[in-house]
């Protein structure tokens, strides 16, 4: 079938359910003579003639009226096809992978993406949990998430999460038998437990604020982790001070387990964004945890 066949199926159609050329017309958008065109090229290539007309009104032939009975509903099935694929374009669906960080793919992500995934099980996401600044592009990620102040500048960075903050806290047998630190020099006296850092291979060094002084402390200690939970169970083991995110020490706190020290040391800090490359309208399913992210992260 041609091109033009559907035309001129489409323009009999329309004169024979109207039962005039000129509401037919109006009815496509075309001019009369370009509507009787058609119809003459279909009955020329068919070889009968499909419609009656008269001065007053047109109606189809026998053969119009078989052609009829055949088309409307052949018709029908590709107008709700063709719906069907508009509705599988606009109904959210598809992979979002995304790299992220633990704490953040903890706390912010998953939270987010567990709500999308039971409101739309077409929609299937990927949580790369990995501590290094990945290449989004080149590592075929749809975002990451990461700390505001580690997105590159040429990424499009979306707020997702509150201000963080951080706590350094200890046993309180810990602090009863070494005394309570309130400075960062009074760390130096102090046993603390490092954390590495999974990236680098280094020692995380503490970073204090107070007002406009910042300082990195780097610390002593019978014991290191990469792991942040682990760094929590040996300060509540007694082993010594540890400087982890605070969320992750606020159960223990309220229990007393922990307490917390140098409190005016830890100011807030701008939280976790959703970063991608590029300006384009974004799939529904990206569209959809982008504003899940932002209005209930």
């Amino acid at each position: 079938m041609q091109r033009d066949d559907l035309i001129d199926l489409n323009a009999f159609l329309a004169v024979a359910e109207e039962r005039s050329f000129t509401r037919a017309a109006a009815r496509l958008g075309l001019s009369q003579s370009a509507l009787s065109h058609a119809i003459r090229r279909l009955e020329g290539r068919i070889g009968v003639r499909l419609l009656s007309r008269t001065t007053r009104s047109v109606s189809p032939t026998d053969a119009g009226e078989s052609l009829l009975q055949s088309l409307v509903p052949a018709l029908d099935q590709i107008d709700q096809q063709l719906a069907m694929l508009n509705e599988l374009r606009e109904r959210p669906a598809g992979t979002i992978r995304i790299t992220a960080p633990a704490h953040a793919a903890q706390t912010v992500l998953w939270p987010a993406a567990c709500r999308i995934m039971r409101r739309y099980p077409e929609i299937a996401i990927e949580i790369s949990v990995d501590p290094a600044l990945r290449d989004i592009v080149a590592d075929r990620f749809d975002a990451g998430v990461r700390l505001g102040e580690q997105v590159a500048r040429d990424m499009i960075a979306v707020r997702i999460g509150p201000d963080l903050r951080m706590a350094a806290v200890a046993a309180p047998a810990y602090l009863a038998g070494h005394g309570m630190p309130r400075t960062p020099q009074d760390l130096a006296a102090h046993r603390c437990v490092n954390l590495r850092m999974t990236t680098s291979g280094g020692l995380y060094a503490w970073e204090l604020e107070q007002g406009t002084r910042s300082l990195n402390v780097r610390v002593e200690g019978q014991f290191i982790s990469n792991d942040v939970r682990m760094v929590v169970g040996a300060a509540v083991a007694g082993l010594g001070l540890a400087f982890v995110p605070e969320d992750y020490v606020l159960a223990e706190i309220a229990a007393g387990t922990l307490v917390r020290v140098m409190e005016d040391w830890c100011p807030p800090f701008p939280g976790y964004h959703l970063y991608y490359p590029s300006r384009r309208q974004p799939r529904p399913a990206f569209a959809l945890l982008i504003e899940e992210l932002i209005h209930r992260g």
